[in-house]
């Protein structure tokens, strides 16, 4: 069972950040943008999944979730932790292993066969969810899990990222609107300063990357991608 302890917000977020330069789980590359699944072009690209293979690493930032959320959220607010397929099955059922509770996943649309299911898992009526997800960008995948839940009587109020991209406004507006409480351990601008920190890359890269962070849709359009989400 997880023991409470309580680590600074920005002492987790330094510690996750080094973590994912360590595991090369973070990759910074101006010259040669990523082109995401959305169209956009970005300098930054980061596979939370690699976690999973670090079994320290992984528990050290499992401990941070937990500490983060009964820091922010309390100690009695959840029922049931869900993942969303499918990065976020396994850090869900990670966390319900700290926090001793049940864990449900939600698949991204029902599986069209059987009973047509889209949750996995037993979740009773008005039971308080909290999803959990490996990242989040703009916050649309995640509240395709909310939406599902709620349309079959769950009833959630907050959401955790591992790692929020913390770039785009729409987040912030899509959370309030929807009513949900986004909690997160890291930020691209935490793995930027420690790119800084330990000297990682040339001033050049670096300076593109924060400007990609400071008006990314702006440096997408810049570098043939798309300028609106």
């Amino acid at each position: 069972m997880f023991q409470t302890i309580f680590p600074e917000r920005a002492v987790m977020a330094e510690l996750m950040a080094k973590m994912l330069w360590e595991i090369k789980a973070v990759h910074f590359a101006a010259d040669k943008p990523y082109k995401l699944s959305s169209g956009m072009m970005s300098p930054v690209y980061i596979d939370c999944r690699k976690l999973l293979s670090y079994p320290r690493i992984r528990s050290t930032i499992m401990d941070f979730a937990a500490s983060t959320l009964l820091r922010d959220a309390g100690f009695e607010q959840f029922d049931v932790i869900a993942g969303g397929e499918t990065a976020g099955i396994p850090f869900a059922a990670l966390l319900a292993e700290r926090l001793g509770l049940p864990m449900i996943y939600v698949r991204k649309q029902p599986k069209g066969h059987g009973r047509n299911a889209q949750i996995e898992g037993h979740m009773p009526e008005g039971a308080r969810v909290l999803v959990i997800e490996d990242l989040t960008t703009a916050g649309g995948s995640m509240f395709n899990f909310i939406d599902a839940i709620r349309a079959a009587g769950g009833v959630v109020e907050h959401g955790i990222a591992l790692f929020y991209y913390g770039i785009f406004p729409e987040a912030v507006a899509r959370f309030e609107t929807g009513g949900v409480a986004l909690h997160h351990i890291a930020t691209w601008r935490d793995v930027l300063a420690a790119a800084r920190s330990k000297a990682l890359f040339d001033d050049k890269t670096l300076k593109e990357v924060e400007a990609f962070l400071d008006a990314p849709l702006a440096w997408s359009g810049r570098n043939g991608g798309v300028s609106t989400l």
